[in-house]
């Protein structure tokens, strides 16, 4: 277990380096982009194995344990340590993680972006991976740090070098929002680290706060909240996210979505809440403010986008719809409740699975249509998938009741969770304060469905005889398999939810106690 899960944080660097190295003369295949991109799957599909394999092995009677343990003396002067491990709260997104870029590897393997060399293509997509998996393993807050940080070059690239139209300024204002996040953030990981004397996460979080002064979590929450919510991201901070995915590849806002964002909320639940707890109560009014705010506002701008002559595109549609149900996750953290954090967590998971989905849906889309923008899509009748490409139609359907949160699929428990945390949020909070936000977020739920309900009608309803010329080809083999474990996994956390509840709920509770449950 524990080789394992230094296994998983580490094999995507050396795959990433031997990506760039010339292919074995009998590995070269058709070609060497062809062998190339053949690696990138090899290596995210071992990486996948070996998170299944820590999964199956992982203790499922002790998920408040942290298990898998590795913790080595790095820098001993300012007593920084290798400290990796695995509870109920980051094993499932690092399960996630190791999936969804095994899919990316493959899609992208039949369906590469338009772009320079498909070596750098891979590499970038190994070293991304590896930031990610290592954001959700490591338990220093230094190392967590320097993990937060990798991700961002390699996702810059991708946007930049494989991206759409505009992708130079939308590479640009990503990597600046979240630069400028990212060194306030540094301040307040130090600020907890020289005032308690270690930046050990698990030390610290039993702790519970006890060392730090009430003005220093303040302090402390105010620069690390800033720095996560911009990657989260949360209403106002979230202006740099629709330009990236409308710009980025398909694979680049399906791990943008599905990954990027859960590591701001990650941080959170593993650090925030936990290390500074009377500094969150103090912010957590304002936060789920934010959160019910950007819940509404997400939805009015989709809602604005779906409708006929506003040449809205799809994919910023999608990344709209992100802020929206981000905005639940955080109402849920903001209440401080076991119940509104394990919603947070849930929805977290869900959105990841049908965001995914969507941007594969919709990626897919544009490549046979040339464009996702919705009224040239939908024409004067609609695009009528269901007629002219009918498994596309029912599988972009499927994603949207999905994620408008249809009881039975995965995207209602985590929003219904989070509601009912708010809805009696933690001893000192301001209840009347919460119950507004219960009830904005309640009314946004109304909100998500219309604009999905709309966006259905138009791409999926229509007349498939008129502008015959736009017929396009239905699902390939490779988009089915890699769309299929999304659409699998999404029933399985809708029918069963207790598979991931089951995980998260004692390391929940036990982290909100302080380590002492």
């Amino acid at each position: 277990m524990q080789f394992l899960l230094a296994f998983i944080v580490a094999a995507p660097l050396l795959g990433s380096a031997a990506a760039l190295l010339p292919a074995p003369p009998g590995l070269k295949g058709k070609s060497p982009e062809q062998a190339v991109l053949r690696h990138g799957v090899t290596v995210t599909g071992v990486i996948l194995a070996a998170a299944v394999a820590l999964t199956l092995g992982f203790d499922h009677d002790a998920p408040s344990r942290i298990q898998a343990t590795t913790d080595i003396s790095w820098i001993q002067a300012l007593n920084v340590r290798i400290h990796l491990g695995v509870d109920g709260i980051s094993l499932p997104l690092l399960l996630m993680t190791a999936l969804l870029f095994f899919l990316c590897a493959l899609y992208s393997y039949f369906k590469l972006p338009a772009g320079p060399s498909p070596k750098a293509f891979v590499a970038l997509l190994l070293v991304l991976e590896s930031g990610t998996l290592a954001t959700f393993a490591v338990l220093d807050l230094l190392l967590f740090f320097l993990a937060f940080e990798m991700v961002l070059i390699p996702m810059y690239f991708l946007i930049a070098r494989w991206g759409g139209a505009q992708r130079q300024a939308a590479a640009w204002k990503f990597i600046l929002y979240t630069l400028l996040g990212s060194v306030v953030m540094l301040l307040g990981l130090l600020l907890i680290g020289v005032t308690a004397g270690t930046f050990d996460m698990v030390a610290l979080a039993s702790d519970n706060g006890r060392e730090l002064s009430h003005t220093t979590q303040i302090l402390a929450v105010l620069a690390i909240g800033i720095g996560l919510a911009v990657k989260t991201p949360m209403w106002p901070l979230h202006s740099w996210l629709p330009d990236a995915h409308t710009a980025a590849p398909t694979v680049g806002s399906v791990l943008l979505a599905g990954v990027l964002l859960k590591m701001g909320t990650y941080g959170f639940v593993r650090i925030l809440l936990p290390i500074t707890p009377d500094g969150m109560a103090t912010f957590a009014p304002y936060l789920g403010a934010f959160a019910a705010v950007g819940i509404v506002y997400g939805s009015l701008a989709c809602l604005a986008l779906a409708r006929k002559g506003n040449k809205g595109d799809l994919k910023r549609l999608i990344a709209y719809s992100s802020v929206g149900h981000m905005g639940f996750v955080l109402l849920g953290i903001a209440s401080m409740t076991p119940t509104g954090v394990n919603g947070a967590l849930f929805a977290n998971i869900a959105h990841g699975l049908i965001t995914g989905l969507l941007f594969f849906l919709v990626g897919a889309l544009k490549d046979r249509y040339g464009t996702a923008d919705l009224d040239t899509l939908a024409g004067a009748t609609g695009a009528a998938l269901y007629g002219r490409a009918p498994r596309m139609g029912a599988f972009l359907a499927f994603a949207a009741v999905a994620s408008l949160g249809l009881p039975g699929l995965a995207g209602f428990w985590g929003e219904m969770l989070a509601l009912f945390g708010a809805f009696d949020p933690a001893e000192g909070l301001s209840r009347p304060a919460f119950l507004t936000y219960t009830a904005v977020g309640a009314f946004g739920t109304l909100l998500t469905a219309a604009y999905l309900l709309i966006v259905v009608r138009r791409v999926c309803m229509g007349d498939p005889k008129a502008g015959s010329e736009l017929a396009v080809a239905d699902i390939q083999h490779y988009e089915f398999a890699a769309w299929t474990p999304l659409v699998a996994l999404t029933v399985l956390a809708g029918l069963w939810p207790a598979v991931l509840l089951g995980l998260t709920d004692p390391a929940v509770q036990k982290l909100l106690a302080g380590g002492n449950s």
